[in-house]
């Protein structure tokens, strides 16, 4: 099966195009170190075609989908080299940004949109808030920094970023598990526009009618440039897991429905252990800093509990929800560190407690940023983000207590 032919053929054509049109002289290369480079492009192209084939022709065979329509579908199948780059991971001199990763998501434009889906929205986010415990603020917050409400859903075929990353993932030092998860990806992709196009999985009869056109028009589909599609840019798996038929048509569509996206964010924060009416952070008191600063690894995990955390200066009971709220002192929590370079350029840290739905929001995008940008976003939308746990009064054992009718002598020894 040939997929890289055309392709290679067109990426020729815009080489010499843009050369053409460059003002810069053109140096031609030495004749022995061209025929080198593209040596090591067929035999690139080569690879990743064997191993597309490999996969397909184990879906095939392990799903009972005709190996010549997954064929047919991925005939054009490219590798993207812009994706290959955009993957890499920063170079060692990079410093991570708090303030300007804030700034990017945390700003007019994102919010002004919010507040118009929000407001677009407005019944059906009340209504999946009371079914899921999911704040209408979370869900807002999570679509706008995630595309802007649909604005921004990548504009690579899924088909071939995913081609591209499971087979040719470039040379980094994580780079057999990448390859792994995104040739799993790849397979979800597979079934899920199966699934979309009307067949059974695994099929019962190989020769059940699907239609065609749908099935290479959802493996056609945009998305980002690591997979992800939709207004809340759901991995193809997260898809055939969490998605929801919001708007209750039959069909789900990440792309197009706005309650489809509702529905399936609620869903997916729920299924990762959303607590309703819980906090998602608390902030840190100066006092707190070099106490929250020995406990920071970077782990994603609920290691200490609230009580530990005021015992070590770290929290303070004066905080609303440790003194009146829902917060019980056996809660857990970790603690998130938020680098930045101030305006010096001497490396600060800002300090934060994230709580269990903290650590719910990073299982949506693995990345303290993400988080608490997530956090302050749907502050910025109104969401209060403390307990509204109504708190159950101690009571004392004299009211507990209704005293049983007595004699006169009884009462009087009572008193």
């Amino acid at each position: 099966m040939n997929f890289r032919a055309s392709y290679l053929t067109s990426i020729l054509l815009l080489t010499l195009f843009l050369s053409a049109c460059s003002t810069a002289p053109i140096q031609k290369p030495e004749p022995k170190e061209t025929i080198v480079n593209q040596s090591e492009d067929v035999a690139s192209e080569a690879r990743f075609s064997q191993n597309l084939s490999e996969l397909l022709a184990q879906v095939a065979q392990n799903q009972k989908i005709p190996l010549a329509t997954l064929e047919s579908s991925f005939s054009d199948a490219k590798t993207i080299p812009s994706i290959r780059k955009l993957v890499l991971p920063p170079s060692s001199t990079f410093k991570k940004n708090w303030v300007a990763y804030r700034k990017r998501f945390i700003e007019p434009v994102r919010l002004k949109a919010g507040n118009s889906f929000w407001e677009q929205n407005r019944a059906y986010l009340s209504q999946i808030e009371q079914e899921s415990g999911v704040p209408a603020e979370l869900i807002v917050a999570i679509i706008g920094i995630e595309t802007i409400y649909g604005r921004q859903t990548g504009n690579f075929r899924v088909k071939d970023v995913l081609s591209t990353l499971a087979f040719s993932y470039p040379d980094t030092p994580n780079k057999l598990s990448r390859e792994q998860l995104f040739k799993d990806q790849l397979r979800e992709l597979i079934l899920l526009c199966w699934a979309e196009a009307g067949g059974n999985l695994p099929a019962k009869n190989t020769n059940k009618e699907v239609n065609p056109s749908r099935f290479n028009a959802c493996l056609n589909q945009n998305s980002s440039y690591a997979g992800a599609i939709g207004l809340p840019q759901f991995m193809p798996s997260s898809i055939r897991s969490f998605a929801v038929d919001g708007d209750g048509d039959g069909y789900i569509d990440l792309k197009q429905s706005p309650k489809d996206a509702i529905a399936s964010v609620a869903n997916f924060m729920k299924k990762h252990g959303w607590q309703p009416g819980m906090p998602i952070y608390f902030p840190i008191p100066e006092s707190g800093i070099n106490a929250a600063k020995a406990l920071a690894d970077g782990e994603p995990q609920l290691k200490y509990s609230v009580e530990e955390l005021i015992t070590k200066g770290i929290l303070i009971k004066a905080q609303g929800d440790l003194q009146a709220g829902g917060v019980a002192p056996q809660s857990k929590a970790l603690i998130v560190d938020l680098p930045y370079p101030d305006k010096d350029g001497n490396d600060q840290v800002r300090y934060v407690v994230g709580l269990n739905n903290f650590l719910t929001i990073v299982q949506y995008n693995r990345s303290y940023f993400y988080a608490q940008s997530v956090a302050e976003f749907a502050e910025a939308l109104g969401y209060k983000n403390q307990s509204v746990v109504p708190v159950t009064p101690i009571k004392s054992s004299t009211k507990e207590v209704k005293p049983k009718k007595t004699s006169n002598k009884k009462k009087l020894k009572q008193t």
